[in-house]
C-alpha cells in the first residue's frame, strides 16, 4: 500500500496506459508546521519585538478555563486569542497607561489610582469607545462646541441613532454654567482642551469636579497635550482619549487610538472593547512603541519651532490674530500656564475678512507645507478650517481661519515658504 506521504509522479516518457512511477521517499510534512516555534534561550532586545498571533495555545483545558475568566475580567496580560492581546500590544497598553496616567511622576508622587489603557484602530474609534462604554439609550452627554469635527459627526449621527442625546456647550463655560446644563440623565461631560481649530483652553479641573458632583463622568480628548504637557487624571478627569496617531507615532505612518481610565472604570471599558471586537495589529503597536522612544525630543522641537512661526505670523499684514495658547495675547493664556507644562506644533491663524478668496494662494504651492489632515507627524501641514456647521453655540464670525502644524523642518525654510505664500495671497485678485 502506498504511504500517505508518497508522491505520485507520472513520467512524460510513458504511454497513456503505462502505470505511473511511485516514489515513497518523501519525508513527513509535519516538521514544516512545528519547527522554530519553541525558543529555549530568548534574546533580550532593547525594544519589544513584534509578536503576530491570532491563535493562543494552552497546556490544558484547566488553563483555558482560567484564561477565559481572566480575559473576560480584563486581568492584565490575560488573553485567549489575538484580539485579547499579545506581548507587543500588551507592552503598548502598559506604556500608554503609565505615560498618559501619571507621566514621569515618581510613584511616590502619584496622588490617584492606577490606570489602564485600551487600544483601538483610530482616535475617532477611541471617542466612540469611550462614550459607548458609559452611555446608553436615554442618557445625556454634554460636549463642547469646539469638539473635533468627526467627534461632532459621531455625536449627531451614530450616538443620536443609539438614543444618546447630545447638548453642545460653550467651551469657555465656567463650572456654575455647566451645572445649569446638568440633568438627572447626564452621564458624561466631554472636554477638549484646547478646542479643535479655535484653541479654547477649558477649566478642566473645575468642569470635572462639577461633573462628579452631579454623578456624571468626565472625559477629555487630550490630543494636543498628550502625553507630555497635560495629565488629565491630575485634574480629576475620569477618562482620557488619546489619538496615538499623533505625536506618539510621530511619523505619519500609523493610525491608532487609546482610551485610558482608572482601575475602577477598567472593567466597563474592557467589556465594551471585547463586545465590539476592537483590537489593533502588533505591527502598528510596535510602530507606536518605537515612536514614543523619541517623543520628548521631537515634541520639544515642534514646540520651539511652532512658537517661532506663530510669532512671525503675528507681524504679517493680513493677519488678525494667531490662536496659540502659549502666546501671551491668547485669551486663555493664563489658564494654559496654570494647567499645561508646554505646547506642541499645532495652532491656527485668523486672516482679515475679505481674504476668503485668496486663502488658496497662501495654502497651495508651498514647498515645505503639505495640504493634509491630521498632524503630529514630522511634517509641516497647512489646511483652511471649514467651520460651517461645526459651531452651533457661537458660530464662527471671524475672518478665514487656517490651521498649521509645524513639523521638524528648519524654521528658516518654513518662514521663507510662508513668506512666499503671503506674497502670493497679496497679489491674488480679490
Amino acid at each position: 500500500m502506498t504511504s500517505p506521504d508518497s508522491l505520485v509522479i507520472p513520467s512524460p516518457h510513458l504511454g497513456p496506459t503505462a502505470r505511473p512511477q511511485v516514489r515513497s521517499t518523501m519525508r513527513s510534512t509535519t516538521p514544516y508546521s512545528e519547527v522554530g516555534r519553541r525558543i529555549d534561550a530568548l534574546v533580550r532586545t532593547a525594544n519589544v519585538p513584534v509578536v503576530r498571533a491570532s491563535s493562543v495555545l494552552f497546556e490544558s483545558l484547566a488553563e483555558v478555563d482560567q484564561a477565559l475568566q481572566d480575559t473576560a475580567r480584563g486581568v492584565r496580560y490575560a488573553t485567549t486569542y489575538g484580539t485579547g492581546g499579545v506581548p507587543t500590544t500588551m507592552a503598548l497598553m502598559d506604556a500608554v497607561a503609565e505615560l498618559e496616567g501619571w507621566g514621569a511622576a515618581p510613584a511616590a508622587d502619584r496622588a490617584g489610582p492606577g490606570t489602564r489603557a485600551a487600544l483601538v484602530p483610530s482616535g475617532l474609534a477611541a471617542i466612540a469607545l469611550a462614550v459607548l462604554a458609559f452611555a446608553a439609550s436615554g442618557d445625556h452627554v454634554l460636549m463642547p462646541d469646539s469638539v473635533y469635527g468627526p467627534g461632532r459627526a459621531l455625536a449627531q449621527g451614530q450616538l443620536a441613532r443609539a438614543g444618546i442625546e447630545i447638548t453642545f456647550y460653550d467651551p469657555r463655560i465656567d463650572p456654575a454654567g455647566l451645572a445649569q446644563l446638568m440633568r438627572p440623565q447626564t452621564r458624561i461631560v466631554y472636554l477638549e482642551s484646547p478646542g479643535s481649530y479655535t484653541f479654547e483652553i477649558q477649566d478642566v479641573a473645575g468642569l470635572a469636579a462639577t461633573a462628579r458632583e452631579h454623578g456624571a463622568l468626565s472625559m477629555i480628548d487630550n490630543a494636543w497635550g498628550s502625553p507630555l504637557h497635560f495629565h488629565p487624571f491630575e485634574h480629576g478627569v475620569d477618562v482620557s482619549i488619546v489619538p496615538l496617531t499623533k505625536y506618539w507615532g510621530g511619523h505619519a505612518d500609523v493610525l491608532m487610538g487609546a482610551v485610558v481610565v482608572t482601575d475602577e472604570l477598567w472593567p466597563t471599558v474592557w467589556r465594551t472593547v471585547r463586545g465590539l471586537g476592537l483590537c489593533v495589529s502588533s505591527d502598528d503597536a510596535w510602530l507606536i512603541l518605537r515612536g514614543l522612544r523619541t517623543l520628548p525630543q521631537r515634541v520639544a522641537q515642534h514646540e520651539v519651532s511652532a512658537i517661532a512661526v506663530a510669532q512671525w505670523l503675528q507681524r504679517q499684514e493680513g493677519v488678525v490674530r494667531v490662536l496659540h495658547p502659549a502666546l501671551p495675547d491668547h485669551p486663555d493664556h493664563a489658564r494654559w500656564r496654570r494647567d499645561f507644562s508646554g505646547s506642541c506644533g499645532l495652532f491656527s491663524v485668523e486672516l482679515e475678512r475679505g481674504l476668503e478668496g485668496q486663502v488658496a494662494a497662501l495654502v497651495e504651492g508651498r514647498r515645505h507645507f503639505g495640504i493634509g489632515y491630521s498632524w503630529g507627524g514630522f511634517e509641516s501641514l497647512i489646511m483652511p478650517a471649514r467651520l460651517h456647521g461645526l459651531r452651533t453655540i457661537e458660530p464662527w464670525a471671524g475672518g478665514p481661519l487656517v490651521r498649521l502644524h509645524i513639523g521638524l523642518e528648519s524654521v528658516a525654510d518654513l518662514l521663507e515658504d510662508l513668506e512666499q505664500g503671503f506674497r502670493a495671497m497679496g497679489s491674488a485678485p480679490r
